[in-house]
């Protein structure tokens, strides 16, 4: 059983080796090449693929494959084709080249009659293929759609399509379609000017458009060309992108643009870096230039071609038998195994210089990834990658972009764009004053200063870069007027300046013009208005809440409220009291009535009460009127206070839309007007529709006119600007005020020519600058504390929300008229008794009020002292008692009265116990 296995094997084995000693191929396979007499680099690749292949052991290793060159005039297809069926007679596999478009479609017609596959490496856009051509090169289409999709992913709003045949069109038609799906994109196509090399009128007419983006789509030796004579017209500064359409874009000679900042865009097809190019030149090292460089796209592709048939063969032999058999252009016999190779071709997989190929049912080649290259300095650098499924993918990222922008920043000094404007840029004050000489030769920086130049100021030690100031001629932001733009804006996009700082509103119209970075400033629009002169303080005007009439009759409420108490208490049994003697008091004389009334009224209370009913009726109805009359003051004072300070006739936009009397405008060639005209709000409408009809004109030729002219007219015209220039004169022309709120928001930002590379960085650089808050600090220096900054505040004291002294005057004065009476009583009192107690005591008034005085101001005599009520009841008593004494001794004396005194005698009839003498009786 071991012996038949053994024996089994042995034949497996010898027939195996068989098979691998006979091979299915030709010992020699023979390859036509057609080139013309401009194509010798072509010729040269296809060479050194066919010596590549036979060098290369892992593939047709049993065959040897040979090549056939003919070589044709590049402008006759005639003796192309006529060349090409003297090279096919003895029989050939396959054709590679020509490069030619007249060239090409002869051999591809031949190639279909007689069945020989048609390598080509030229591109040709159709989409229908001849049956027995295969293209490596990468359909026109799919380059179109890289073009496209970098535009799309650039987000690219307008271009400039500058091509040099028509064919060149043909190979960007998924870019000119763009427009169609990416809205607001806007093509121009410009077409080289033929058979000349002076590109320069062109150019121009280019530069005059300011268009920034241009697609170049030309012959590769043409694109040096080119670019140099773009450079002699400022068309390679910072804010140009070119995107060029050629495969070797990465091939141009970049040295004289090595300071230039231009952005120069391209996609390649061969990646130096791949492993395949290495072991290419490593074999066949590079020592050409430009078309004669062995990595040159055309060059790539011919060697790719050769090594994608040898590919298919090779898988051929492992499987079918080929032969190779004569051909004629006269009999038209077709290749029997054409077909068979064919079908091989198409299923090739390859990893070639050009990257990974592949190809479709149709012969088209499909799934290859293009490398997106940008100028970095003097070279191009690949930044993305390109794929038919995924689009640009960019491989740095968003950080890395920025921090590029940043670097290109340091090597450049930025010409910055501004004109003069409190407090944004304002002339330094000198002390003494300098001549005009002196001033000549200063810089920007030595005679102007503010807001703006110590912004830049800040913002460069943040993002790193040089700058210099300069003054537009005219002095304008920038409007759109005749289909042109003006002042800063004008010089942006003609790319005069680098940027424009201003305060410079960021709006819908400039933004189509130019870039802003993130705003530095928020504001709005609003009201100047002059404020109203106040009238003299009234020293009484705390009694202004209730008329005079309120007053009088509160007045004549309250004494005849105290006169009824008092008439009352006296009137009622049981206001009345016993002192314990045998007689009654009453509480209620007319000052402790009058006592209870204003106490009453002034909400204090009182020591005293009523106790019946009557009088506590009174008492009730007279608090609660004092209840109301205090609240209804309380209420009016406060209202009185606010109305005084709201004493203006119009407080905001919707009052002015309601009058006629008050005037009202703006600067006419500014963002504020823009914005009355744009605004679809029907109060903002009927405004501007008011100001348009006016007669004479409302509109100012800028802020200061309208500042000026809300001063002059008193009153009678309103100005519309931006908040914080209104901010900034409010707090140095203290006649003018802010009415209401905000009409809008809006924002100042720092504006740069249209798709700036610098717009990132410089954003971010505010954003910074904002977060650490230098920008509220510098607001706050040249808003408030320079150039008379705050001096409205300083000057309205406490605040205009306080009541000054004068508005109370009337209460510190009735305070000092009461104190003062309250002095004259308390003397006329003290003078009063104390010369009652003279008099008795036979002392000196004088001398008593002086003893007095000393001390009620001794702060050592303490708070007790002998009475002066005692004193003087004691010495009334001691006058009452010596009246006694002395009446008593009179009495004593004559007991029984005197002898012929008639009242004796009238005592004498009365009293039997007197003694009757010479009694007639």
């Amino acid at each position: 059983m071991m012996t038949v296995s053994l024996r089994m094997l042995l034949i497996a084995w010898g027939t195996v080796t068989c098979l691998q000693s006979v091979s299915s191929l030709p010992e020699v396979i023979k390859l036509a090449g057609l080139f013309d007499t401009n194509s010798a680099s072509q010729e040269a690749s296809f060479l050194r693929a066919v010596d590549a292949v036979n060098d290369d052991r892992t593939i047709l290793t049993k065959s040897l494959v040979s090549a056939d060159v003919g070589r044709y005039p590049a402008d006759d297809s005639f003796k192309a084709s006529k060349k090409l069926c003297e090279i096919i007679q003895p029989g050939v596999s396959a054709v590679f080249g020509p490069t030619t478009e007249a060239a090409c479609h002869h051999v591809q017609a031949l190639s279909d009659t007689l069945h020989v596959p048609f390598m080509q490496s030229k591109y040709a856009y159709i989409f229908k293929r001849a049956d027995f051509s295969i293209s490596v090169h990468p359909h026109p289409s799919l380059l179109s759609k890289a073009f496209a999709d970098f535009v799309r992913k650039s987000n690219w709003r307008s271009l400039i399509v500058l091509y040099e045949t028509e064919d060149g069109l043909v190979k960007l038609q998924e870019l000119l379609k763009l427009p169609k799906t990416f809205h607001g994109l806007k093509i121009t196509l410009r077409q080289l000017t033929p058979d000349t090399l002076d590109y320069r009128p062109l150019l121009k007419e280019i530069k005059k458009s300011e268009e920034t983006r241009i697609v170049l789509d030309c012959d590769y030796d043409k694109i040096a060309l080119i670019l140099a004579q773009a450079d002699e017209l400022s068309l390679l500064t910072d804010y140009h992108n070119y995107l060029v359409t050629s495969l070797d874009v990465d091939k141009i000679n970049l040295d004289a643009y090595v300071h230039h900042n231009v952005n120069i865009t391209g996609f390649r097809l061969i990646d130096p870096d791949s492993s395949a190019v290495h072991q290419y030149l490593k074999k066949f090292p590079n020592a050409g230039e430009g078309k004669e460089n062995y990595l040159f796209t055309e060059n790539a592709l011919v060697h790719d071609a050769v090594r994608v048939y040898a590919k298919a063969l090779n898988d051929l032999d492992s499987l079918q038998e080929m032969e190779i058999q004569p051909l004629s252009c006269d009999a038209g016999a077709a290749w029997e195994d054409g077909e068979k190779v064919l079908g091989y071709i198409k299923e090739v997989e390859y990893v070639g210089l050009s990257g990974e190929i592949k190809f479709d049912s149709e012969g088209f080649r499909t799934k290859f990834p293009l490398d997106l290259m940008e100028k970095v300095r003097n070279r191009l650098k690949k930044t993305a990658v390109w794929t038919e499924a995924g689009g640009v993918n960019y491989t740095l990222t968003a950080t890395e972009m920025i921090g590029q922008a940043v670097m290109k920043l340091q090597n450049k000094t930025l010409r910055i764009t501004t004109t003069g404007n409190d407090p944004y840029v304002m002339k330094k004050i000198f002390d003494p004053p300098v001549s005009p000489e002196a001033l000549q030769r200063m810089s920007f920086e030595e005679k102007y200063e503010g807001f703006c130049v110590d912004l830049i100021k800040e913002l460069s030690k943040e993002v790193k870069f040089k700058y210099k100031f300069y003054l537009v001629e005219g002095g304008g932001y920038g409007s759109f007027k005749n289909g042109r733009w003006t002042g800063m804006i004008a010089d942006l996009r003609a790319q005069k300046a680098d940027l424009a700082v201003i305060d410079m509103s960021i709006t819908s119209i400039r933004q189509t013009a130019v870039d802003f970075t993130m705003p530095y400033m928020s504001t709005g629009v609003g009201i100047l208005y002059k404020k109203k002169i106040p009238p003299p303080p009234n020293p009484f005007s705390f009694l202004q809440p209730l008329s005079i009439e309120v007053w009088i009759y509160t007045t004549t409420a309250y004494l005849g409220v105290s006169i009824v108490l008092f008439l009352l208490a006296r009137i009622s049994p049981y206001e009345w009291e016993d002192d314990g003697e045998g007689s009654a008091t009453n509480q209620w004389t007319i000052s402790n009535a009058l006592w209870f009334g204003i106490g009453s009224f002034l909400c204090q209370g009182c020591d005293i009460l009523p106790k019946t009913i009557s009088t506590r009726t009174v008492a009730i109805m007279w608090w609660f009127f004092t209840l109301i009359m205090m609240s209804s003051y309380t209420a009016n004072l406060a209202a009185f206070l606010t109305a005084s300070k709201m004493s203006s006739p119009v407080n905001s936009a919707e009052d002015l839309s309601k009058q006629t009397k008050i005037k009202f405008g703006t600067y006419c060639c500014g963002s504020t007007n823009s914005f009355f005209r744009g605004s679809t709000i029907p109060t903002y409408q009927k405004l501007n529709a008011f100001m348009e009809s006016a007669k004479p004109s409302v509109y100012t030729s800028g802020n200061s006119a309208g500042i000026d002219r809300v001063r002059k007219e008193d009153g009678l015209y309103a100005f519309f600007m931006e908040a914080a220039a209104i901010e900034y004169h409010i707090e140095r022309k203290c006649d003018l005020k802010q009415l209401g709120g905000l009409l809008d928001s809006k924002g100042y930002g720092i504006a740069l020519p249209k798709d700036s590379p610098y717009t990132q960085a410089i954003s971010q650089g505010v954003i910074r600058l904002i977060e650490k808050g230098v920008v509220t600090r510098l607001k706050k220096k040249w808003w408030e504390e320079q150039r008379g900054g705050g001096s409205c505040k300083s000057l309205g004291g406490g605040g205009g929300d306080q009541m000054s002294v004068a508005a109370l005057a009337g209460l510190y004065m009735m305070l000092i008229g009461g104190m003062v009476i309250a002095t004259m009583i308390a003397i006329c009192e003290f003078t009063w008794r104390k010369r009652k107690l003279a008099v008795d005591e036979n002392t000196s008034v004088w001398l008593e009020m002086w003893e007095e005085l000393k001390f009620a101001i001794n702060p050592f005599a303490g708070d007790t002292k002998a009475n002066p009520m005692a004193c003087d009841s004691q010495s009334a008593s001691r006058a009452s008692s010596k009246a006694m004494l002395s009446k008593s001794t009179a009495e004593s004396l004559h007991k029984y009265g005197q002898i012929g005194d008639e009242l004796s005698l009238t005592k004498a009839r009365k009293d039997s116990v007197y003694e009757r003498f010479n009694d007639q009786s």
